[in-house]
């Protein structure tokens, strides 16, 4: 893909200290010369508000734009918004109608009119919004992963889209047409992204496979092993509450509008082309109404925790630790404790809590439960939430 938008990516990422052009240039399928010219061309852009410019193919803009709106008419809207400061499009569309201006422009379009001259109060505007969100500060703090629906395939066989979104920017970082929801399938694409755009230091998915075990309260699968494995904090959300990510639900659904539901599809390989386009789209030219109108790539960035070669070693600074057998159980002060059997045959780490007879099981950085000796049983924590929801717009 040579658009405007993924020119930029890989400029941004081959400005960031230490950056390998050449490693990039093969990651972005171009050649060293053609990554070099980006490069020299974006050098000259004064500011990034020049770089979109610098880097732009000649302008196709015609001369006359006859389907612009009419100054008179948005002259009209602005001055019977003044007079009706609670109206919005819909409402002032059909005032228009009824005075007898002739080609009203649709709601939207009033709407965006409102908002070129500042007479919409966003405060109001986001309060007005029923549905609310939480959103991590800054990219890579959380990336949330889930498999839209999947659908046949007239060639034989199914397709279940893997997406994968960061939570802050809404920026999609995996965006795949799989023939199945096999761990092995998973990884490969995640491994992609992680070596792409570094580590996320939290993940947040609902509790099916492959990252989840339906509704046991031992969610532990193999593939969420591996990424606690890379330090990469797991959540699930509760089940039966898709709500938890609202923004992977909600990126499903724009998904279906703007591509999944106008195409008939033979085989994965045309679902591919048809969406790979589409995620440069949405990641650097569609506007978000929760950015502000902004788009996802204008807030994203790498992470700087790179995918290392191979998995470090599980290293404990705690006196008690224990090996997980191949049922899922270990012993500890002469009693049998049982977790996931997907710890089997990794140690686990048991640090006291302030009550007694009580310890928190920990595997790698995260805490997988709490030990009770007197209940003599070890409980998962309660899937929740990542973090403290805060009203501070609508659903994306």
């Amino acid at each position: 893909c040579t658009t405007v938008s993924r020119r930029e990516e890989f400029v941004r990422f081959a400005r960031q200290p230490g950056a390998n052009v050449a490693s990039l240039c093969r990651s972005f399928g171009i050649a060293r010369k053609t990554g070099y010219k980006w490069l020299r061309r974006a050098a000259q852009a004064q500011g990034s508000d020049q770089l979109t410019a610098a880097l732009s193919d000649r302008s196709r803009r015609p001369h006359a734009s006859p389907g612009r709106s009419d100054p008179a008419m948005e002259q009209a809207v602005i001055e019977l918004r003044q007079q009706n400061p609670a109206w919005g499009g819909r409402k002032l569309a059909t005032r228009l109608k009824a005075l007898g201006y002739a080609r009203v422009p649709s709601p939207s379009t009033i709407t965006a009119m409102l908002h070129r001259h500042g007479l919409i109060d966003e405060t109001i505007s986001q309060a007005n919004d029923m549905p609310q969100r939480f959103e991590r500060e800054a990219p890579n703090e959380l990336w949330q992963m889930d498999f839209k629906g999947d659908f046949a395939l007239h060639a034989g066989g199914r397709c279940y889209p893997l997406t994968v979104m960061d939570d802050h920017s809404r920026y999609n970082l995996v965006l795949e047409a799989c023939a199945d929801q096999k761990t092995s399938t998973v990884r490969s694409h995640l491994t992609a992204a992680f070596e792409r755009y570094g580590l996320p230091r939290q993940m947040l998915m609902d509790g099916g496979p492959p990252w989840g075990s339906g509704c046991s309260d031992w969610v532990w699968t193999p593939l969420t092993i591996w990424l606690a494995r890379l330090n990469v904090k797991v959540t699930h959300g509760r089940p039966y509450h898709p709500q938890t990510q609202g923004k992977e639900e909600r990126f499903h659904r724009t998904l279906n509008a703007e591509v999944l539901r106008w195409h008939d599809f033979w085989d994965l390989a045309q679902v591919q082309r048809q969406l790979k386009p589409w995620q440069m789209v949405y990641n650097f030219e569609r506007p978000h109404e929760a950015l502000a109108m902004g788009v996802p790539g204008e807030r994203y960035d790498p992470s700087p925790r790179a995918m290392p070669s191979t998995l470090p070693p599980i290293e404990y600074a705690d006196r008690e630790v224990r090996q997980v057998q191949c049922d899922g159980a270990f012993h500890f002060k002469g009693q049998r404790y049982r977790v996931s059997k997907a710890f089997a045959h990794q140690p686990v780490a048991l640090r006291p809590r302030a009550s007694d007879g009580r310890w928190a099981v920990y595997f790698c950085q995260q805490c997988i439960g709490e030990l009770d000796e007197l209940a003599g049983r070890v409980t998962p924590p309660p899937r929740s939430s990542p973090g403290s929801p805060t009203p501070t717009a609508a659903s994306s």
